[in-house]
């Protein structure tokens, strides 16, 4: 009788994994905690403890299940602290006679795995059918196709699965809404209070050991609040159904400077680790509308953040790897603010938005994309830099998702595969769309001269630097005509106010321990889903 080890990892926390599936009575199930994945880059620490704790309680919901598991704490002292030799040498401590696993989040894994498929004890590689797609499905869907835009792909999964269809036709006559998704926030909003997790012992555990390990990583475990088990992931869906979904739409694209989680669900982590599906997430939603209880156009945008593109970025990386983590189409090469490990910086939206990031794993689209992203875009930040920065600090940050949405989104780095425009933008849209700016020193009004906001002429610099690449951009033509008309001198102050900010911006290419003293220093006093659209910005409006 075969007797496999079947290797889970820290995001496929779902009873109903393929692997899972009709398993001999002598299969060892092994989880593995390993030092190696804590640390290739400088994980949150409520990232790691969410996994770790999710993971351990998984390990026990298998055990009642019936189930012959293996648990590999970071601490035992056999571990080996790599995952492909720690299943290995619990495969041959069981006696095992292949080791099964489903595909894993990351190329560099997958490749590991594969490379082993021909050693004595030989791995078996299990497609993924917790997605509503296979990477095949979309390598065929996107054959042929010059730009792969992620409208043509989600009107195809919504015909494909029926989401808010009706007689064959998108529910409301349009497939999408977001032109009633881009309201700024009132003065006065009472935002609900999101769910707070107690925490039992495991948990506690883990947090220590995490405090332990991996305490001289960016952020704080003090607000540690993500769901840890599948009943607590379900009672954030919940909460977002009955409390946030109705408001979700017309206020998902506004930043706060004082609420860092406003009506977004939160449930990227729990879908990203396995603890939620998307199909249970996206039809449960769907029955707000169909029932009455949340307006059209909040679940149409919610939906498509789930079937359109976390879907559309999980193929798109599958398909273009390894190759595409490469990519640099506009040639940025600057180290990454040092401002994004400490939060010393006087833009006040930057700032708000790293200590948001160090205070919860969490900042929403928006201020991935249009600050910390913008920014960096701005700054010329090397897109390996970004992409591992983003990988680190953000608990729903797996590589299949976050580098397409960084390399590609944020930075443009894939040449316009993804987007068909860089989302770059001064400090107009900042002030339109959230109220920083009325905290900060500097004023979005002006472009030059004391007190301007660096985003202003950052920005014009930007769109001169790379006007060979991008002013036969239909959608670039209103703005790159209106830098036509400035005069030389007014170009010329701009560009120059824009190199001395960046003249005299500390960079580091790395966390280390003197930025680690700084982020203690800098932030003392002070008590957070790779965009999931493209916010829409007028053509000639930077």
């Amino acid at each position: 009788m075969p007797r496999p080890l079947v290797l889970i990892l820290g995001d496929q926390l779902s009873t109903d994994l393929a692997s899972l599936g009709d398993l001999p009575d002598d299969a060892v199930v092994a989880l593995c905690e390993v030092a190696g994945e804590g640390r290739y880059v400088p994980h949150h620490p409520q990232k790691v403890a969410l996994i770790l704790s999710a993971m351990r309680h998984f390990a026990e919901a298998l055990r009642r299940r019936g189930l012959r598991v293996h648990y590999s704490a970071l601490d035992d002292p056999d571990n080996l602290q790599s995952l492909i030799p720690e299943a290995e040498r619990l495969a041959a401590l069981y006696g095992c006679d292949e080791i099964r696993a489903v595909r894993p989040g990351e190329w560099r894994l997958w490749q590991a795995m594969t490379a082993r498929a021909g050693a004595p004890l030989p791995w078996r590689l299990i497609e993924d059918d917790r997605f509503y797609t296979t990477p095949e499905a979309f390598a065929a869907w996107a054959d042929g196709r010059k730009a792969l835009r992620l409208e043509y792909f989600y009107r195809e999964l919504r015909r494909r699965t029926g989401l808010l269809m009706e007689d064959g036709a998108p529910a409301g006559g349009k497939w999408n809404y977001d032109q009633d998704n881009r309201e700024p926030l009132p003065d006065a909003l009472e935002i609900p209070a999101a769910p707070r997790h107690g925490l039992d012992a495991t948990t506690e555990a883990v947090m220590a050991l995490v405090e332990e390990h991996f305490g001289d990583h960016f952020g704080s475990l003090a607000g540690f609040h993500w769901p840890v088990t599948r009943r607590q992931a379900l009672v954030d869906l919940r909460h977002f159904l009955a409390h946030l979904l109705p408001d979700f739409g017309r206020y998902q694209d506004a930043i706060s400077d004082s609420e860092p989680f406003l009506f977004h669900s939160r449930l990227s982590a729990a879908l990203n680790i396995g603890l939620l599906s998307p199909r249970e997430v996206c039809e449960a939603a769907e029955r707000e509308y169909l029932e009455g209880r949340a307006p059209l156009n909040s679940v149409e945008g919610f939906i498509r953040q789930i079937l359109g593109w976390r879907e559309y970025v999980r193929g798109l990386y599958w398909t273009r790897m390894p190759a595409y983590k490469g990519g640099n189409a506009l040639g940025a090469n600057g180290e990454l603010p040092a401002c994004y490990w400490s939060g010393d910086t006087e833009l006040r939206c930057l700032r708000r938005a790293i200590e948001m990031t160090r205070d919860n794993a969490y900042a929403h689209h928006i201020q991935r994309l249009m600050v910390t992203g913008n920014i960096a875009l701005l700054c010329d930040v090397a897109p390996e830099a970004l992409c591992d920065w983003y990988l680190a600090v953000y608990a729903d940050a797996c590589e299949w998702v976050e580098l397409p949405n960084v390399l590609g989104m944020v930075l443009h780095a894939d040449g316009g595969l993804m987007g068909s425009k860089p989302y770059c933008a001064s400090g107009k849209y900042i002030d339109r769309m959230s109220d920083h700016c009325r905290h900060c020193r500097f004023d979005p009004k002006k472009v030059t001269g004391e007190g301007a906001c660096p985003l202003n002429s950052l920005y014009w610099r930007f769109l001169e630097r790379h006007a060979e690449t991008l002013s036969a951009n239909p959608r670039m033509k209103l703005i790159y005509g209106s830098l036509t008309r400035m005069s030389d001198e007014k170009r010329s102050a701009m560009r120059e106010q824009a190199q001395a900010f960046l003249d005299a911006l500390p960079r580091s290419s790395a966390w280390r321990d003197d930025a680690h003293e700084q982020r203690r220093h800098h932030l003392a006093g002070y008590a957070s889903e790779p965009p999931p659209h493209e916010p829409t910005l007028p053509e000639d409006t930077p």
